[in-house]
């Protein structure tokens, strides 16, 4: 059997915390290993116990959690961070984004999309909340704007030219928000090809995930 992915709960809510943690304790698929109620005790206890996903909610006392995205990453940097926010601002997305987050959601998900996010995450996809997508291009410019450790191929004055005709099909499907093994059945090709495939796009265009792939993506269509 598969090991339980490894989760770090963090939120000043006690309540939506406890909610949280007892959702994934239900489930086989999950592992509870800590819970944190502000971006201190994240930190702290992202070090200690060296989760495979992070839960992060962002409005909290003190430090907000995009605040606490690059402490957390420097402690535990196998850790997919998603965020788990009310916030539908654009600018809190690209924040997000930016600083490394693998996923954007919306505390109004239901439980099971949850849970397939953090599955999906741990496959290597990035999520972002549906409410959200039509917020992606402008969180994309943002993210133009200041990129995050972009690539040294990135300096090239049109990236985009530099994909492959396979690599152009894939960046198509991974804007429609298909996972690598939607992809792989679609193309007829294998799926560890696709993931090399992946890489290879995040590297030329500069990027740090599919989700800044697919708003690139969108931009370039638009």
């Amino acid at each position: 059997m598969r090991a339980p992915v490894r989760v770090l709960v963090v939120d000043d809510h006690t309540l939506v915390r406890r909610g949280i943690v007892a959702l994934l304790e239900a489930a086989p698929d999950f592992e509870v290993v800590a819970e944190a109620g502000d971006a201190g005790e994240a930190i702290r206890r992202a070090a200690e116990t060296h989760p495979d996903v992070i839960l992060l909610d962002n409005h909290m006392p003190g430090v907000s959690g995009i605040a606490a995205l690059a402490g957390i990453r420097e402690v535990a940097p196998q850790a997919r961070v998603i965020m788990l926010t009310v916030s539908e601002d654009e600018a809190d997305l690209a924040a997000a984004l930016r600083g490394g987050a693998r996923g954007y959601l919306l505390k109004t998900v239901d439980s099971d999309v949850l849970a397939s996010a953090i599955l999906r995450t741990m496959a290597g996809d990035s999520i972002v909340s549906p409410e959200m997508t039509t917020k992606l291009v402008a969180a994309f410019q943002s993210l133009q704007a200041a990129p995050a450790e972009p690539a040294p191929e990135a300096a090239s004055s049109d990236p985009y030219a530099s994909l492959s005709p396979r690599e152009h099909q894939i960046l198509v499907h991974i804007a429609r928000g298909a996972s690598n093994k939607e992809i792989a059945r679609a193309l007829d090709i294998a799926e560890t090809t696709v993931k090399i495939h992946v890489q290879h796009i995040l590297r030329k265009l500069g990027l740090n995930s599919r989700v800044q792939a697919a708003v690139y993506a969108a931009s370039r269509q638009g």
